[in-house]
């Protein structure tokens, strides 16, 4: 397969070509796109080096696969010229993901929807992967009909500046200087910030809509009910997620342990005594959405705490990208 990465000196575009590397994706021509001003860069892959080229209609000529790594306005801008060339764009912005042609696809929970692409496929928000991988399992043992959420999100979730600023402030502050976040609205060292993206709907942010939104088409569920609270927090890297998960019918702790240890992308790392829970420093680069901490909801007879973490770059971002790819295979 041909293949092209749109954004690929990004964080997400890099974690794409380490990732197809991985998961030896059968890579005939590997294409790295990018702005003019990021193009003429090196990258070294699979012992070669390649050198980035600027993003333009015509440098998606010959591609089977596009990864797309960019920006709304940029997954917009080239998608057309995208899917003229004949390539498949899957995309990690939340540019398509609403549109009802395009396929929003979590390869653990929807496979086939991938092969009813017009084109484009889109790729789920990192928290709506990390928490939706975590409980799929219970949604097919009974539907699920409503979740509450706090996503306690990772700052390399912003970019590669985020780290940077976290790493930063802590320095700074360490020496008694004053801090001016540049990427955060507020000092992130040391503090936690309940808002993630702009107003979208009746005090919730344009984060916390995408869970019930995205969740609905993803699993099928016209009818479920999110209401989520997004926080950024000074952890470098992979998100947890909080879950209160109400099912039509009861489901006990042990049969919901049962059923996610056995579901695909999951690990079970659910043990209070031997203080054994999900936590980010354990789950970054890697692939695997721990889940843990798992107890009756002390409100609702029909529902389930669940607490899980998975690292949003890989799997929230650029795996799940290259695992739709795989799902496109002859």
């Amino acid at each position: 397969m041909n293949v092209a990465i749109l954004g690929a000196t990004g964080a997400v575009g890099r974690e794409m070509m380490k990732i197809l590397a991985e998961r030896s994706f059968p890579v005939e021509e590997l294409r790295l796109l990018a702005s003019p001003r990021s193009a003429g860069q090196k990258l070294l892959w699979q012992g070669r080096e390649l050198t980035v080229q600027p993003a333009e209609d015509s440098a998606f000529e010959g591609m089977d696969i596009v990864l797309g790594a960019a920006e709304n306005d940029i997954a917009k801008r080239f998608a057309p010229a995208i899917v003229k060339a004949g390539a498949v764009f899957v995309d990690n912005s939340s540019a398509f993901r609403m549109d009802p042609n395009v396929p929003l696809v979590i390869p653990e929970i929807n496979p086939e929807d991938a092969r009813r692409h017009k084109g484009i496929i889109a790729n789920p928000n990192c928290t709506t992967i990390v928490s939706l991988v975590a409980i799929n399992a219970l949604n097919q043992d009974s539907p699920i009909q409503s979740i509450i959420a706090s996503s306690y999100q990772a700052v390399s979730g912003a970019g590669a500046g985020g780290p940077r600023e976290l790493m930063e402030e802590v320095e700074l502050l360490r020496e008694g200087k004053p801090v001016h976040p540049q990427v955060f609205q507020y000092q992130i060292a040391y503090n936690v910030i309940p808002q993630i993206g702009g107003e979208a709907y009746e005090g919730y942010t344009s984060e916390e809509m995408k869970m019930q939104n995205e969740g609905r088409k993803i699993m099928h569920l016209p009818d479920l009910r999110v209401s989520c609270t997004c926080v950024r927090v000074p952890v470098v890297r992979s998100h947890s997620v909080s879950l209160v998960v109400r099912t039509r019918e009861k489901i006990s702790v042990r049969r919901a342990r049962e059923l996610i240890a056995a579901a695909p992308g999951c690990r079970l790392v659910d043990d209070l005594s031997s203080r054994r829970y999900p936590m980010p420093l354990d789950t970054s680069d890697q692939d695997t959405v721990f889940v843990g901490r798992i107890r009756e909801d002390l409100t609702c007879d029909n529902g389930l705490n669940i607490w899980c973490c998975g690292d949003q770059v890989r799997k929230g971002a650029a795996t799940n990208a290259v695992q739709i790819a795989q799902l496109l295979l002859p």
